[in-house]
């Protein structure tokens, strides 16, 4: 397991131990929960930015009229 410190400011230690407290866990419980899901998502998001960039390098872009439908059907034709 590795170990972490982390320096909150006095609002956001609180927060975290009234939270800690509503939950029935600990605060180091809900930090790392709270750490876990934060770098899945950044992952995800990489992940996505990436692949986007790919499309784009590779010239794989929606079609004036595909751009044209998806307009039309938010109502912004």
């Amino acid at each position: 397991m590795y170990a972490v410190t982390v320096r909150l400011d006095d609002d956001t230690a609180n927060a975290l131990d009234r939270l800690a407290e509503s939950l029935d866990r600990s605060p180091d419980d809900v930090a790392a929960q709270a750490i876990r899901e934060y770098v899945a998502l950044q992952a995800w998001q990489r992940a996505e930015i990436e692949a986007g960039l790919a499309q784009a390098d590779a010239g794989d872009f929606a079609s004036d009229a595909d751009v044209a439908r998806v307009l039309k059907k938010f109502g912004r034709a």
